[in-house]
């Protein structure tokens, strides 16, 4: 039988006493299966917001893809602002994206029309954005904001129109966006043009 190793996991307790007891005892017995704790990966982290005072030396973590941080949020009922520890995408995972994104070389693809240009972007980004914004959607805005300065360039090599014209670029796409606004799924995730 083989067996996969698991994601790591992540272990919620009520005070930092209470952590430091857990994580010994999670050592221990480890130790008796002829594992260890790995020093770097193994952090007591504050879950610091709004109700909690002090100050921590770690106070963010990574899992799944999400990193888990104190941010800004609203109440939806007032829309007081208020500081809560809440997930949202790891700039690890944003920066990979954006590379990945950066390698598909949308501008060099002239010869696709842009249904057919969407159809392609759209297959991935559904998946990402439907796993990214779960909790914090306008942390996927940067690449966004990045798919669209590509499809600009890649207007600006397709229409000689568009070649050396930034600002009537920009206008193109915002057409584009306000004609058609479900053509390209990250459109639901970003603001205007940039």
């Amino acid at each position: 039988m083989r067996f996969l190793p698991a994601t790591l996991p992540v272990i919620h307790c009520v005070s930092e006493r209470q952590a430091r007891l857990v994580r010994d005892a999670v050592a221990r017995r480890l130790v008796e299966v002829g594992l260890e704790l790995h020093p770097d990966k193994t952090r007591i982290v504050y879950c610091k917001d709004s109700n909690r005072r002090g100050t921590y030396e770690q106070v963010s973590f990574t899992f799944c893809g999400y990193t888990f941080r104190p941010r800004k949020a609203y109440n939806k009922h007032q829309h007081v602002a208020f500081t809560g520890f809440m997930p949202a995408v790891s700039p690890e995972k944003l920066m990979a994206m954006s590379r990945r994104v950066a390698s598909w070389r949308i501008h060099r693809r002239t010869t696709l029309d842009l249904h057919d240009l969407a159809a392609g972007i759209n297959l991935v980004m559904r998946g990402w954005l439907g796993y990214f914004t779960a909790f914090y959607p306008t942390a996927v805005t940067p690449l966004c904001q990045r798919i669209d300065r590509h499809l600009m360039r890649w207007a600006r090599w397709k229409y000689k129109r568009l070649a050396r014209r930034p600002q009537r670029t920009r206008a193109w796409l915002q057409g584009l966006r306000t004609r058609n606004p479900g053509l390209l799924v990250h459109w639901r995730y970003c603001g205007a043009a940039s």
